[in-house]
């Protein structure tokens, strides 16, 4: 069996550590440099967790067993379509709830938007692309060290399916790839801030801002699972995606000087 590339295994490592490193320098910016409130950052990391990681993965559980479920799984614009909707509703409405009742209080200092958008982004840097390369890193030394072929003999179904097609992805791609996951989350952080500075300014007036974000996180996330889906490679994917979100940071910084 082929072996993971040392390279990939070191830009692991560095995809890992920056994963970490994400949340931890955007608090230390907009604190220490634009006089940010605190709260706003951490309120950001628990409504990411509450409706991305238990509300909305509860509901793709609920949908995923029911008989259409295998359906939508199994057709790359439906899941695409699924997917999207799903992060934009569940996300954009916890940032409607934060800046509507829990942030009230903040509100009227506009960096706060940023920073609840730093928390938010931040705490996924770290859960997608911290953790993510933690679990690889771990499978690369199954691979790596012939430990692999014992865990692939007790595992079956699906899960044996998505192991294998994991174990291809680490020990065929360029080491490079492995970088690409901090570019990704860069441009997601960006996206993220930008989509807080809009909600929080449908909170302060702007109502139809919040339909915009919505919109935005709904076409962005759909985009980039059906580029993933059909294959497109990945630094294209990743160049789209940056495109789209510093259009829409553009947008946003307008919007937050007005309010400013």
């Amino acid at each position: 069996m082929d072996i993971v590339p040392f390279l990939s295994m070191v830009f692991m490592v560095i995809s890992c550590i920056v994963g970490f490193a994400i949340p931890v320098i955007l608090f230390v910016y907009f604190r220490k440099k634009k006089r940010a409130d605190i709260a706003p950052f951490f309120i950001g990391v628990i409504v990411f967790i509450f409706f991305v990681t238990v509300l909305e993965s509860s509901v793709h559980r609920i949908v995923f067993g029911l008989p259409f479920g295998e359906i939508i799984k199994n057709n790359v614009i439906l899941y695409a379509l699924y997917g999207g909707l799903m992060a934009a509703i569940f996300e954009e409405t916890g940032r409607l709830i934060a800046f509507g009742l829990i942030l009230r209080k903040n509100n009227d200092k506009s960096i706060n938007a940023c920073m609840y958008g730093a928390g938010h982004g931040g705490i996924e840097a770290a859960s997608v692309l911290g953790l993510t390369m933690i679990g690889s890193l771990a499978l690369s030394v199954s691979i790596n060290s012939g430990l692999i072929s014992t865990i692939l003999d007790n595992v079956g179904g699906n899960d044996l399916t998505q192991l294998k097609d994991t174990v291809n992805t680490l020990t065929m791609s360029p080491p490079y790839i492995f970088l690409l996951g901090i570019v990704e989350r860069i441009f997601a952080v960006i996206l993220q801030i930008s989509l807080s500075v809009l909600v929080w300014s449908s909170v302060r007036g702007k109502r139809y801002l919040f339909a915009l974000a919505l919109l935005i996180h709904f076409v962005a996330d759909t985009l980039i699972v059906i580029l993933n889906g059909f294959h497109v490679p990945l630094i294209y994917v990743e160049i789209i995606f940056g495109v789209v979100s510093i259009i829409v940071a553009l947008f946003s910084r307008k919007i937050y000087v007005e309010e400013s």
